[in-house]
């Protein structure tokens, strides 16, 4: 395998893994700064109450985008993976 070929499809892994978790990773700064906010704002300094907003705020988007991060990553394996491995 080429050196340009083997960059290539890792910057393109890359790239789909930021796509795959980009979703996840702003529900969890959205629900954090709000709850960070109002924690701020309440004088409220209870830990779970920044645990257990943030874990269901990303569990709820799982579930939505799942099917997205599914297709997502298929795609990729199905067009860059595995041409490569049959040789295509």
């Amino acid at each position: 395998m080429q050196e340009t070929v083997f960059f290539d499809t890792l910057r393109q892994g890359l790239w789909v893994a930021t796509l795959i978790s980009t979703p996840i990773l702003l529900a969890a700064l959205i629900s954090g700064v709000s709850v960070g906010l109002f924690q701020a704002l309440t004088s409220i300094q209870e830990m779970t109450l920044t645990f257990v907003p943030k874990l269901a705020a990303i569990v709820l988007v799982f579930w939505v985008s799942m099917s997205f991060m599914t297709t997502t990553l298929v795609d990729f394996f199905q067009q860059e993976i595995v041409p490569q491995i049959v040789g295509n």
